[in-house]
């Protein structure tokens, strides 16, 4: 069941019915704002353009710590991948070859770009699979609609979040602020860099959220040890 991702509910931190439903709202919000603009979409593919939007809707207002749903992972991922599905589109003629072309390219571009954003395969996969009417918006496709739903979309996260998550912010900042580690517990950032290294694949998770997870993790361990401000 491990092997599967599958973990009883008990060793789950799962987020409370307050988080959950703020999460659902948002979505909610988020892909009626992009589903207004794709209206505009010429034919009938702004179904598929707000697909692919659905899915960063999931990443940024579930799980807005994620190294997946950073502005730049969600617009440099849309965008890269909008520009070579296009790419793709005029270079090859077969679509049995371009559509995987253009996802593999994507994921080569999104990882030297370091913004990984899962939903960029889906913008490529449309950018070659929409057919005449969007191979003739040409590059601009990646400007109108992917970039603007996706700016939208992420300036929509940004907001809700701050209305809605401040709170929890800023309590775990005032929880790290008397937060001392003893030295032989800091983590140095070479330390961290090798242990990512050495397990040789990407860990979507940040720098700073690992830290600061370590970081309560060993106060909780060790409370003895631990050096608060008072």
């Amino acid at each position: 069941m491990k092997n599967l991702g599958i973990t009883p509910s008990h060793q789950l931190p799962l987020p409370g019915h307050r988080e959950k439903w703020i999460s659902g709202l948002g979505g909610a919000v988020g892909i009626a704002l992009t589903l207004w603009t794709s209206q505009w979409v010429p034919g009938h593919h702004a179904i598929l353009i707000v697909a692919s939007m659905g899915a960063s809707a999931v990443l940024l207002f579930a799980a807005p710590h994620s190294a997946f749903s950073t502005p730049w992972a969600v617009l440099g991922g849309h965008v890269s991948s909008a520009l070579i599905g296009i790419a793709c589109a005029w270079l090859v003629p077969n679509l049995f070859i371009a559509t995987p072309l253009a996802l593999g390219l994507s994921i080569v571009c999104m990882y030297y770009l370091h913004c990984i954003h899962p939903p960029g395969g889906a913008t490529a996969f449309i950018a070659v699979m929409g057919g005449p009417e969007i191979h003739a918006m040409g590059f601009g496709y990646a400007l109108f609609p992917i970039l603007v739903n996706a700016g939208i979309l992420v300036v929509a996260a940004m907001v809700f979040n701050h209305l809605f998550r401040a709170k929890q912010e800023a309590h775990i900042a005032e929880v790290e602020s008397h937060l001392h580690l003893p030295e032989k517990y800091l983590i140095r950032h070479s330390d961290l860099v090798y242990a990512l290294s050495e397990i040789q694949s990407y860990i979507d998770v940040s720098e700073e959220d690992l830290l600061r997870v370590y970081n309560l993790a060993t106060e909780h361990a060790h409370p003895g040890e631990m050096l608060r401000d008072k």
